[in-house]
């Protein structure tokens, strides 16, 4: 999953982003108002995480353009405003949670999960593909009686492969939700992760079960055996 913080508190975003990128996420950050919507707009983000007091252009306003032009989103406004009236505008110009600074990050990241989990795109709590199960709250994979420990960019590539069953996702793709906007394309990490993930998985024959490599494409998660 990947998130954008627009926060003009540098340290603060930086904290965010240390904290959340621990937790598995891809996490890219934006510190005016402009800049991150005109980001928000170009990328494919799964959350946004938006500060409302943005120099270049306010925070709700930032809210009123991408829940237009972005309206599967997810976006949670973490803001210093306390009023009654801000919360009601913000979650009326579309944000879909608004949480109070100073704020307890364990919350945040609770909240970040629940949102996940709502997100309409999503029927499914637990993704399931054959006998290959994925609880995105807790984090853990069953392949059927074993549990299996992966690494978190090990799980967030298996993640993004099991909400899209049968689909080919480039590199890019993968590279785009599973790490951040740092990430280099010319690097062979994805490869390197799918071959670990297929070790794991005990899907390292010839040809694999599970994760299917098409040519010149991508990936494809096929079944699991």
């Amino acid at each position: 999953m990947r998130i954008l913080i627009i926060e003009d508190e540098i340290d603060l975003a930086d904290i965010l982003a240390q904290g959340l990128r621990r937790q598995g996420y891809a996490v890219d950050i934006a510190s005016d108002g402009e800049q991150g919507c005109e980001s928000a707009m170009v990328n494919d983000y799964d959350l946004l995480i938006l500060d409302l007091n943005l120099p270049g252009m306010d925070g709700l306003e930032v809210c009123r353009r991408l829940r237009a032009g972005k309206p599967h989103l997810l976006i949670l406004i973490l803001t210093a405003r306390n009023r009654p009236f801000d919360k009601i505008t913000g979650l009326d110009l579309g944000a879909d949670d608004y949480l109070v600074k100073p704020f307890d990050f364990g919350e945040l990241v609770a909240r970040i999960r629940a949102l996940l989990r709502r997100d309409l795109r999503v029927r499914d709590t637990i993704l399931q593909c054959g006998d290959l199960k994925l609880d995105p709250a807790s984090r853990t994979v069953w392949h059927g009686d074993r549990r299996l420990e992966l690494t978190r960019k090990e799980f967030g590539v298996l993640e993004y492969l099991m909400r899209h069953p049968g689909e080919v996702i480039s590199q890019e793709e993968l590279l785009e939700h599973v790490w951040d906007a740092e990430a280099d394309p010319f690097s062979n990490t994805v490869r390197v992760h799918i071959h670990s993930l297929r070790r794991k998985l005990g899907d390292d024959q010839t040809p694999p079960k599970i994760i299917e490599t098409i040519a010149g494409l991508g990936y494809r998660l096929v079944s699991s055996s």
